[in-house]
């Protein structure tokens, strides 16, 4: 005969154990990220995984979509912001250009509102670097399209404080460069022997003692085009200023260019 007092027994320890294992498997999950890929997904004119080109609904689905915000992005590119009398070339000059010296003047005079505001100094000196002017400056209307070609990175405006030690090596390098690198706020002459001479800073001699700030963008600042005086700095500012939106204020404000005259290298043949 069946011992059904054990049966109860052993179905009484089973329908306990069911239930634990029903609650145990729907209670909350901790769960850990332990990998992160991601796939470079292209925009092409051709479907994802196939050859064959978008065309038909897809195609009118897709420039349905992107027309508004393409039309209202080259709405404000395309607005005349300003008016340039002459057209400002970067390859015109050997140790200075006209572009360059309007680059640097404006960059120092917007960046020194800012820079006097937060940190009650005056900036000296601006350089830039030649090979960051992307495109020339045309006669007539310009835009903001314009600042986006002339300037297409993204790069911020950094003020450095370097001693009068690393002023002298700026213009070293400067000479040893034989570039045209932007430059405001300083001047001097190269001569024959192409040592530096007459460095004036805002109109005053060289100190070499005295602190001096110095705006440049990002890239320069922390040695970009061997600009490695920067390093050297004693201080480091971060005015999260695009130098292209710089460009931009500045067109913005202003009805026609001003477009600077003065020698600042000036060379002993």
């Amino acid at each position: 005969m069946v011992n059904l007092k054990n049966y109860n027994v052993v179905l009484k320890h089973f329908v306990l154990l069911l239930t634990f294992s029903v609650v145990v498997s729907c209670a909350k999950q901790n769960y850990t990220v332990t990998k992160i890929e991601g796939k470079k997904i292209e925009i092409s004119g051709k479907q994802s995984n196939t050859t064959e080109p978008i065309v038909g609904e897809t195609a009118k689905e897709i420039e349905s979509f992107i027309k508004p915000y393409r039309e209202n992005v080259d709405k404000d590119l395309s607005e005349i912001l300003a008016y340039c009398p002459e057209t400002l070339d970067k390859s015109k000059g050997e140790w200075q250009t006209v572009i360059g010296s309007f680059l640097a003047d404006i960059t120092l005079e917007k960046t020194n509102k800012i820079f006097q505001s937060r940190e009650n100094k005056s900036i000296d000196i601006c350089i830039l670097n030649h090979g960051g002017i992307r495109s020339i400056i045309p006669k007539g209307n310009v835009t903001a399209r314009t600042a986006f070609e002339v300037m297409p990175f993204e790069n911020t405006s950094i003020v450095i404080s370097l001693k009068g030690e690393q002023i002298l090596e700026m213009t070293s390098y400067f000479i040893s460069e034989k570039k045209p690198h932007p430059l405001s706020g300083i001047t001097f002459t190269i001569e024959k022997d192409k040592s530096v001479s007459s460095i004036l800073i805002q109109g005053k001699p060289l100190d070499v003692t005295k602190i001096y700030y110095v705006v440049t963008s990002d890239y320069l600042s922390n040695g970009g085009d061997n600009m490695n005086f920067f390093k050297k700095g004693t201080a480091k500012f971060d005015l999260d200023y695009k130098l292209r939106n710089i460009l931009i204020d500045y067109f913005k404000e202003v009805d026609t260019l001003k477009i600077p005259t003065d020698v600042r290298v000036k060379v002993i043949n």
